[in-house]
């Protein structure tokens, strides 16, 4: 997916910017990027690849050396950015956060009038490139980012730097937030709360659905006002959102103690809870669902395994699923007397490909457990995200929902999506328990929709589910 930063300050900021940006690195794992504007240096750029390490190793030289009150930063899953851009609306620099489904087609729309693009590898087009110069299709940057907006299928939230101002705006259904911060100095932009938090800026607000706002050290400046309602992502808080960020103004931290207490109600009704002998989270945002449940049924929550982290790269970030999984596999390291001979309920925040848990419960019995009961902090994940960038993969067959589904019925199946995606229902019962049985859980339950979004606490209206019930 990715994330960016963005500070405009009566002070030099390189500093702010670079701990700032750095603090969205579990959102993104390829590439990093700063950009700053100085009166007498100019505009000044770095980007480097940090698939093997860190943010703050690849940029630290950089940051000693830049210099400016304003900038803007990333981390990316994909495309090196921000980029740097010369037109009619002059120098600017420009990141972005999201997904365009009809790439293609703005593409031509803008080759047709005899601009071009610098191919990435595999002959892609960089999205953030296609962004820029979607902007320069008007007269001014504000005008351009609205019409980018309006011409994307999709999301896009995004970050400008000027030689003035900084404009940031969140995407059209607000499927991402767009947060700023404040302080004496000045403002900051934020997909993270916590990432300006840290920095000694407040939290000021959400930007709306669709919002343009101009930035300066002196003040905020609405270019364009939220038109529409909001269908932010609820995997922010299912999954990906970092425990201490708040989002419309809920915290992710307990929005997950929430959703454990209601998949507890569940176990509780049906005396499954009382046959356990511990709750553990599948680490890391596992972890505080398993403490919600634990706190609601009273069994003693444990961590019958260890990650070690120190010296292991994130688990999704080689290509190869194989690898993955054997890097997994090694950062496990099992606390053997909490294992061997025991019950235990891991609570996992999703069950996406089934792959990664499937040698978690494989390592689990191979060092002794007895049992070992699964629970998904999510419903069913039945569709692939068309609005934000969580995969590049587009075939939804390798969701094992779909795989299950096919095997139940063919294609057939297809038809009944919403109703596999119901665990209430004899298809749903009948693909939890295929899955069960193929994973060799001792059993397994997924959070209802109602239970997430309960536990998120905002107006399901306002939530995008569609990875869960296919509705836009």
């Amino acid at each position: 997916m990715g994330g960016f930063f963005g500070i405009a300050s009566k002070q030099q900021c390189n500093y702010d910017l670079y701990y700032g940006v750095d603090y969205h690195s579990h959102l993104g794992t390829r590439r990093g990027g700063m950009a700053m504007y100085d009166r007498e240096i100019g505009f000044q750029r770095q980007i480097h690849n940090i698939e093997n390490s860190p943010f703050r190793t690849k940029f630290e030289k950089d940051v000693d050396e830049m210099r400016g009150c304003i900038g803007i930063a990333c981390i990316s899953d994909f495309e090196p950015q921000p980029l740097l851009v010369r037109s009619h609306l002059g120098s600017f620099a420009l990141c972005t956060v999201g997904k365009i489904n009809n790439e293609d087609a703005l593409a031509e729309l803008v080759l047709n009038k005899n601009h071009h693009y610098l191919e990435l590898s595999g002959g892609k087009i960089n999205p953030t490139e296609l962004v820029a110069s979607l902007i320069n299709e008007e007269n001014t940057i504000a005008e351009g980012i609205r019409f980018a907006q309006r011409m994307i299928d999709g999301s896009m939230s995004m970050l400008v730097l000027t030689k003035d101002c900084l404009y940031a705006a969140r995407d059209f259904y607000g499927r991402l937030p767009v947060l700023i911060g404040k302080n004496d100095d000045g403002y900051a932009v934020s997909i993270e709360s916590f990432a300006y938090e840290k920095a000694g800026f407040d939290h000021y607000r959400d930007l709306g659905p669709g919002e343009i706002v101009r930035i300066t050290a002196e003040g905020i400046e609405q270019m364009q006002a939220t038109d529409r309602k909001k269908r932010i992502c609820s995997f922010l808080w299912t999954y990906y959102g970092y425990p201490n960020s708040h989002y419309e103004g809920v915290t992710v931290e307990t929005m997950r103690y929430k959703c454990g207490e209601i998949l507890a109600d569940y176990d509780m009704q049906e005396g499954i809870a009382r046959t356990v002998d511990y709750v553990a989270g599948v680490p890391d945002s596992g972890t505080p669902n398993a403490i919600g449940y634990a706190n609601r049924t009273g069994i003693p929550f444990a961590r019958p395994f260890i990650k070690y982290t120190p010296t292991w790269a994130r688990s999704f970030m080689p290509t190869s699923q194989k690898q993955r999984n054997l890097i997994a596999n090694k950062k496990q390291i099992p606390i053997k007397n909490l294992i061997e001979g025991k019950k235990l309920l891991f609570i996992d925040d999703s069950i996406v490909r089934g792959t990664q848990l499937r040698e978690t419960v494989d390592f689990l019995y191979r060092n002794g457990a007895k049992e070992v009961h699964i629970r998904s902090a999510c419903p069913p994940i039945m569709f692939g995200c068309k609005y934000l960038n969580f995969s590049r993969s587009k075939n939804e067959l390798e969701l094992i929902t779909r795989r299950k589904v096919l095997e139940l019925e063919g294609e057939k199946g297809m038809m009944y999506l919403d109703q596999y995606g119901d665990f209430s229902t004899d298809r749903g019962k009948a693909m939890v328990k295929a899955i069960e049985e193929e994973m060799k859980f001792s059993s397994l339950r997924f959070q209802s929709l109602w239970g997430v979004t309960s536990s998120i606490g905002l107006d399901p209206e306002d939530l995008c589910t569609y990875c869960w019930s296919g509705k836009e």
